[in-house]
């Protein structure tokens, strides 16, 4: 479970970047397709949290849609996958813009 080693640098950062105050939300971006399960994130944060600075913080997470680029067309789509065909022009590529983020999209304090 990669997700606990995630959480722990997460709220490492987190804390680290409230300077000794307490961390009240922590906010994450998650692709999609990043191999990142928000359930197990959840489950994580509950335990990594204990006896930190962000004890009792709320976690936020906003999940990123995966959109892929057609450079055949210069269309930008939706998709489920890595590889997939563009809807516009048929042409099968793997340009991947957004949906495999993981990231802190905001640390509120106390």
């Amino acid at each position: 479970m990669h997700e606990v080693a995630i959480m722990q640098e997460a709220v490492r950062l987190a804390a680290e970047a409230a300077g000794g105050r307490r961390v009240r939300t922590l906010r994450l971006r998650i692709g999609i397709l990043s191999g990142v399960v928000p359930e197990a994130i959840r489950f994580a944060f509950d335990v990594v949290t204990r006896d930190t600075l962000a004890a009792g913080a709320a976690l936020e997470i906003e999940s990123v849609p995966a959109v892929a680029w057609c450079a055949a067309c210069a269309a930008e789509f939706p998709t489920a996958d890595f590889f997939s065909e563009c809807p516009r022009c048929r042409t099968v590529n793997g340009g991947l813009r957004r949906g495999r983020e993981m990231e802190i999209a905001s640390v509120e304090l106390e």
